[in-house]
């Protein structure tokens, strides 16, 4: 039975923080309860200063979130889905998603850089043969180091106020971030170049506010399934089908991006980038939108075919000798 009030559970990060207002105004506009929002402190925020990849990647940022929604202490949990698992815990599914904002990187250069590059190719000449990149993203890494191969990749982490004043005060040359992010919280006047999906294919789920929710409630349900965007919930099962059926993670070399091509059928792209650069295995397929994780399982067996499978496997046998976790 739906009560008076739903509680919303969130990190309390700034762009959490809008993640959650948006779907609580969506939620509240298309006729459902209000929502109050709780604040989860996640295992991703307390270890603020470590590498991703050394903490167990971003599956920190929802792993409390998760506990509080099976453990019925909140209704429904808003996440930006590609911190998700590609497999969910049992008893959860994803009840609705709001339309995608921009899905691809973005490079910011320093306040006051000479002028935006126009194209891949200036923008690594006006970077240099040696720029300072921050980005902590293992899939950003594997794919840039193609275009840089001088370049010191170097992790970032913090909210985006703090990363744009370490930038501006000359910690790095450029930073990667996603564009979503920088529409949604107002910075968007601070992208320099948007990286094209031919040169650095995004993570699966980037742009995309996801709604979860405990699978057997019915009453959640309904009112979350009011908020959905069809458009971007059938790319998104595109891109997570392909991710569970390559069994990669959040901090593994994956780039997926599915994207409508009308209004009954869409494209998907995927990337999977050897850690240092030396390899990449691409491949892109289309089809009726109804059959969305059939695509991405279909374009996921032809990236293992044409060798994916051992560039992952090298990848997460790389990182366990290098952090000691499991594989």
């Amino acid at each position: 039975m739906l009560t008076a009030e739903l509680r919303l559970g969130t990190r309390g990060s700034q762009l959490a923080l809008w993640q959650a207002n948006a779907v609580a105004r969506r939620i509240v506009a298309s006729g459902g309860p209000p929502c109050r929002i709780e604040i989860i402190h996640t295992s991703g925020d307390r270890l603020q200063e470590a590498p991703l990849s050394d903490v167990g990647g971003k599956r920190l940022f929802v792993k409390e979130i998760e506990d509080a929604l099976l453990r019925e202490q909140i209704d429904l949990a808003v996440h930006s889905s590609k911190d998700m698992p590609a497999i969910l815990p049992e008893g959860l599914a994803i009840g609705g998603v709001l339309e995608r904002e921009d899905p691809l990187d973005a490079i910011v250069l320093p306040a006051g850089a000479l002028h935006p590059p126009d194209g891949v190719d200036e923008l690594v000449a006006q970077l240099g043969q040696s720029p300072s990149i921050g980005t902590g993203s293992v899939r950003r890494v594997a794919q840039l180091i193609r275009l840089f191969p001088g370049a010191r990749f170097t992790p970032i982490r913090g909210n985006l106020d703090t990363r744009l004043r370490k930038l501006d005060e000359g910690a790095h040359h450029a930073l990667v971030l996603a564009a979503a992010g920088l529409h949604r919280l107002g910075f968007a006047s601070r992208i320099s170049f948007s990286l094209p999906a031919t040169a650095c294919v995004p993570a699966p789920g980037q742009g995309i506010v996801a709604v979860e929710i405990r699978r057997d409630d019915a009453a959640v349900r309904t009112v979350v399934e009011r908020i959905n965007d069809g458009e971007t919930a059938a790319a998104l099962s595109a891109e997570r089908a392909a991710v569970a059926a390559l069994g990669g993670g959040c901090q593994t070399p994956i780039g997926v991006l599915a994207r409508p091509i009308d209004d009954d059928a869409l494209e998907i792209v995927a990337a999977v980038a050897a850690l240092d650069g030396s390899r990449v295995v691409r491949a892109s397929l289309s089809g009726p939108r109804v059959e969305a994780e059939r695509i991405g399982a279909e374009l996921a067996a032809q990236l293992i075919e044409n060798g994916a499978g051992e560039i992952l496997a090298a990848a997460r046998g790389s990182q366990t000798i290098v952090e000691g976790i499991q594989p």
